[in-house]
Formats: C-alpha cells, structure tokens, sequence
C-alpha cells in the first residue's frame, strides 16, 4: 500500500520517539492542575464551578444536538454504500476474534462507573426525576430508561465515529494513527504542524480527564467495598492505596501490549461480570425483572426520539443537567478520543458496517442486561418498603452497589466478586488509557506499533496522579465536573472530523465509480473473452494449466526478475516520455523475496501505485500424491494504493503484465477526472 506524503522529518523518525510538542505540553498542563488542584482546593473548585456554570448555560444545546447528529452520521454510514469499505487494505482480515474484539470494545469503554451508576442513577431518578413526581410507577418505568439512554447507543454513537475515522485514515490511507489524521482532508499537511498538534494535545487533555472521572468513581465505590468485606476506613489514605496498586498492575498490563495483557484481562472481566450479573437474576425476583426487562426496551425505543433532543426549553432543570445529561455527553467526547484510538487499534480489517453494527449493538446488549437487572432490582427494593436504602444510594451513590448486594445470600463471596470486577474494569481503563495517550503523544512507524514502555508508565502514573488530586478538590462532583469543561474544546474537533471523514468516503465512493467506467480488465490481451483474439490471449489449455501451476520460491524470484521488474520498468519509463513522473522500487522488507512497484507522481493529485506483492501460501491438495498438506507455494497479488485486489499475476507474459498495469491506470485516470468533477 502506498503511503501518503508527509514531511520528510515524520517518515524519518523512530517509531518509538515521543512528540515533543504534545507530550510535553500536555504533561504541563496536567501536572500543572493537580498542583493547584492540591495547594488550593477551594480555589480550584470555584473557578471549576464557574466554567461549569457558564458551558451549561451557553453550550448545552451544543452537546445535546451533536451526540444525536454523531448517532446519525454513522448509522447513515453503516447503511449506505460506506458501510462495506474495509478499515484497511482490501486484503485485510480482522486480528481478533468476534468475542476477544467484543470483550475488549466494551471493556475499554466502559469500567466501574457502570457498576456505580447501574444503581445510583435507576434510584435518583426515580426519588427526584427531573420533571414530575417521584415515586410513582411512572417514575420508576422512567428511571431505567434515563440511565439506558445515558450509557445507551448514542454515547456509543460518538466512540463508534471517532474509530471508523482514525481507522479508516491510519489502515487505508496510510497516515499516522492520531487524531490529526482525520482532518488531513480539510487542511492538508497542515495537520503535522502547530494545528495538528493543538488538535492531539486537546485529545490527551480531555482523555486523561474522562478516565480520572472514571477512576475516582471506581476508587471511592471500592473503598467502600473493601470497608464492608475487611474494615478497611473510607478515606483519601485508602484511595491512594487503591489507586497505586491499581496504577502498578495497569502498568504491567500496558507494557505487555494489547494481545496479552489488555484483551485477556478485558475477556476475563466481562465474563465475570456476567457471572455477577446472572447470580442476582437468579437469587432475586426473577420473574419481575424479566418482565421489567423487556418493559426497559420497549420504553427505550418508545421514548429514544423524544430524550435524544430533551433540552428542557420552557423549564430547565440546570442543576439535574449538569449532573445527568451534559456530564454524560461531554465523558463520552472525552472518552471518544482515547476509546476511538483504542477501536481503530484493535479493528483492522473489518468494514465500517460491521464496525458500527459491533459497536453499538455488542456493548449495548450488555448494558441492557447490566442496568436491567441492577437498576430494577434496586428499584424494586425501594418500592418494597426500604426507603433507607433508596436514601443511601441516591445521597451516598458509592454506597449503593454494596449495599444492594447486602440484600442478597452469600454476601462476602458477591461483594469481593464485585470488588475483583471493579479492579479488573479499573485496570483495563488504565491500562488501554495508557497505551492511547502514549500513542497520541509518539510518533510511530506504522499504525500497528505502540508507544514506548516508559511513556506507557509515565502515562499510567499521571492517571492517578491526577485522579487523586480531584478527588481532593471534591470527589466525584469536582471529576464531573472537569469533565465538562475539559470535553468541550474536543467537541468542536469531532464536528470538524465528521466532515473530514465525510470528503475522505466520497472520494472512495468515487473511486469505485471509476473502475465501473473505465476499461473493463476482461478487454486486456491477457484474457480469453472479447480480446480473445490478441496475439498475446491465452488459450483455455494455457489458463486451466496457470491455475494448477503452484511455483516455488525460486521459480517466484525467477519471474519477479524476468518479467515483472523489466514490465513494470517500460510502463515507467513510457510515463516519463509523457511528462509523468514515475519511479520502480524494490524492496524485500526483510523477507527475501522483493516486492516490486512502480509509482507515479501526479503533482497535486493522487499518486499512481502498482505493486506487485509476493506471499507464501498453503497448497491445496487435490489427487495429487505428490502434494501433500502444509506444502507451500507462492503468489503474486496486485496491490493498488487501497490495499490488495485479490488475484495474482504469477504467469502472465510481460505483454499481459503490462495490459494489467495499464488497465489499473486507465481507472485511476477515471478516478482523478470524476474526483475533479465533484469537487467543482
């Protein structure tokens, strides 16, 4: 595949060496605020309230009209043509399995805040809904779907957009996996100076604070936990205990990449919670929460129109706002940039359709099943006649999990599940966190590479430095409410990435039209159709003859250097003679057998690539005894600049090799000319 153009300083660099511009200063900024955070905690939570104060006054139509457009967009592009373009390379094929993709997904982006909301919400909202009465069927029916609708499709609307994005861009338009790529197409190489780096820095900025969000809600809801199984005291001495053990083990887990540490440890977690889950089906009212499961979804669907776009015009409820529908909007903009990264890392190979099909469908079912039971069991416990619980989980939310939980058999046993769940969410937050904030802040050979171990560590510690320090300011509250403000700035970003994506599949869509009406490849002289009469056509004896010829390695070298290399070089040096600038390259990437490739330099268009990719192949076993099964043989795909097209040219003469080059050409030409013509 061939790669875009960058500045020359970028192609250089390592793999591993750190941008200097958005590590440093975001590192800065961070540090900064949680030593204020620390030395001046009322300060710090004054100006806080402020800036929260006047986003939700000017801003919160903004973050609830684009949540419900991101949903659009990418349901429109999952339906549309969009949706079977690959998120690389046409060769491409997943790297994970359904499940370990499905686990990891989910993990990443959602940790112990789920446990700690799938109680608290479901309780507040039926005690102190925002219009209404509280306490009546109404509200509980209403109470379930308020926090389905807050950790429902539409928060996973805007992690699926941020994914298809830098996936697409970082795996089938060979650019950097960051954030800055998705503009590339609004602002051209301006994305690799000061605006591009202005772009990731805001990315790590409103990254770092979305997960301290989540690992300060984690930490204090384990603190209560570990009271409650062992008598260890609530308190800031016992949530930095937590937060470095879990910082250290997140750090093991980061180091040893995401096809060890993060997709086991994401695996191991969803399949106990599941377990957690099950037990309380099954232990509690089993036949009311089954029926309040399928009441769940039908009034999420009844009433998803309607909440989407709920502003509260005539009567606006700042305060319950603040804390339920702009907090949640603006954690999941903060979230999208790390969760995004995270998905386009781990989603190489699968189309835009099965992505967003994956990521809306796959984790939502789980929510549903999770609020579901907890929520409604919760509720159910209310109206049963424990109003003090009712007061505990909606004054004392970190409280409310556990103390549900007491309610059940076997309490040590559930609640240190629990607890292991929690860690293990906390720790695959952490230690994806990681790994995505040590990407945004590298520069790396290829998409497929990770940042280096020690910005890995640097960037699990700041984590916790910095959910300690908000914690000191003012818990939860203080963390929601920097999440609003550090998620705004990103905001405008994923506007702007929506049209950049946009332009980027209009020219892929274009693209296509052009192989439709250029040349057809069955009009070349290398096939027996309505050419079959050119000198070079094969018979059907010479074409059933190629297609049960298996070469070697020798033989596959053998042509490479006889026919490919002198066919590819004429077409190269005939562009020349036309004033195009074209160029043959060889290149054995390490594996002893060349590829071969011309490439021609249209100026301000597209480049033309043509490459010619040898690849080891089982054999197929037919009748022949003298095949026998784990044999190999080699072929010789084509690959254009969107990735590999599926046949190979082992066997054609240099007159049909040439035929081949020329048609790909022809539909390139076509493409640049409908290109031109839509951008007029």
């Amino acid at each position: 595949m061939a790669e875009t153009r960058q500045p020359e300083p970028e192609r250089s660099e390592p793999g591993s060496r750190i941008n200097p511009v958005v590590f440093y200063g975001s590192s800065v900024c961070i540090i900064a605020i949680a030593l204020w955070a620390m030395i001046s905690p009322d300060g710090a939570a004054a100006t806080i309230g402020v800036l929260v104060g006047w986003i939700s006054e000017w801003f919160g139509w903004f973050y609830i009209l684009i949540a419900t457009l991101f949903l659009a967009f990418v349901v429109f592009l999952a339906l549309s043509r969009y949706g079977k373009i690959k998120l690389g390379p046409e060769h491409s094929e997943p790297d994970f399995s359904v499940f370990s993709w499905a686990a990891m997904l989910f993990a990443a982006g959602i940790g112990t805040d789920l446990m700690f909301f799938a109680v608290a919400e479901p309780v507040t909202q039926y005690l102190a809904p925002p219009v209404g009465q509280g306490e009546t069927v109404g509200a509980a029916r209403d109470a379930t779907v308020w926090t389905l609708f807050h950790y429902g499709i539409t928060g996973w609307g805007m992690y699926s957009l941020m994914g298809i994005a830098l996936a697409y861009f970082a795996f089938r338009m060979n650019l950097p996996l960051s954030i800055r790529s998705a503009l590339y197409p609004i602002f051209g190489k301006r994305v690799y100076g000061p605006l591009g780096h202005a772009v990731d820095l805001a990315a790590v900025l409103g990254t770092i604070f979305g997960i301290a969000t989540s690992l300060g809600i984690g930490v204090v809801q384990l603190n209560f936990g570990l009271k409650l199984l062992f008598g260890i005291p609530e308190g800031l001495a016992a949530q930095i205990g937590l937060v470095v053990v879990a910082v250290a083990v997140a750090t093991i887990s980061a180091v040893t990449g995401v096809d060890k540490g993060i997709r086991r440890l994401s695996e191991l977690t969803v399949l106990l919670a599941l377990g957690l889950a099950g037990f309380i089906l099954v232990t509690g009212d089993t036949a009311f929460l089954l029926n309040a499961f399928v009441l769940n979804v039908g009034d999420y669907v009844g009433n998803f129109a309607g909440l989407t776009m709920q502003t509260f015009a005539f009567e606006q409820p700042t305060a319950w706002l603040n804390a339920w529908t702009l907090f949640f909007w603006a954690w999941w903009i903060a979230w999208a940039s790390f969760v995004g990264l995270f998905l386009a890392r781990i989603s190489r190979g699968r189309t835009i359709r099965q992505f967003v099909a994956g990521t809306l469908i796959i984790p939502f079912l789980y929510v549903l099943m999770w609020v579901s039971v907890f929520g409604n069991s919760a509720i159910g416990l209310i109206r049963s006649g424990n109003e003090r619980f009712g007061e505990v989980a909606m004054n004392q939310p970190q409280q409310g999990f556990y103390t549900l939980l007491q309610e059940y058999p076997a309490f040590p046993v559930i609640a240190s599940l629990a607890t292991i769940i929690g860690l293990l969410f906390y720790i695959t937050s952490a230690d994806s966190g990681a790994l995505v904030m040590g990407n945004l802040t590298s520069y790396r050979k290829t998409p497929r590479d990770d940042a280096s171990n020690p910005v890995r560590i640097f960037w699990a510690v700041a984590t916790g430095l910095l959910t300690l320090a908000m914690l000191i300011v003012g818990g939860i509250t203080a963390l929601q409410n920097a999440t609003i403000i550090f998620g705004l700035p990103f905001a405008f970003v994923m506007v702007l990435l929506v049209f950049g994506l946009y332009k980027a599949l209009r020219v892929e869509a274009i693209r296509e039209d052009s192989q439709r009406y250029s040349l057809p490849a069955q009009l070349s002289g290398r096939h027996n159709g309505p050419g079959g009469d050119r000198a070079v056509a094969l018979t059907w004896q010479q074409r059933l003859k190629r297609s049960m010829s298996f070469p070697d390695r020798a033989r596959t070298a053998e042509f490479l250097t006889d026919v490919a290399l002198p066919a590819l070089t004429e077409v190269g040096e005939e562009l020349r003679e036309h004033g195009i600038e074209a160029e043959v390259r060889e290149d054995d990437q390490g594996t002893g057998l060349s590829y071969v490739e011309l490439a021609a330099d249209l100026g301000e268009e597209e480049p033309f690539l043509y490459r010619i990719v040898p690849r080891e192949t089982l054999m197929p076993v037919y009748g022949d005894t003298s095949l026998r099964e784990g044999d190999v043989y080699y072929r010789l795909d084509v690959h254009l600049r969107e990735g590999g097209q599926g046949y190979d040219v082992m066997g054609y003469t240099h007159s049909q090799l040439i035929d081949d080059v020329l048609d790909q050409y022809e539909q390139h030409a076509e493409f640049l000319r409908l290109n031109a013509e839509a951008v007029r």
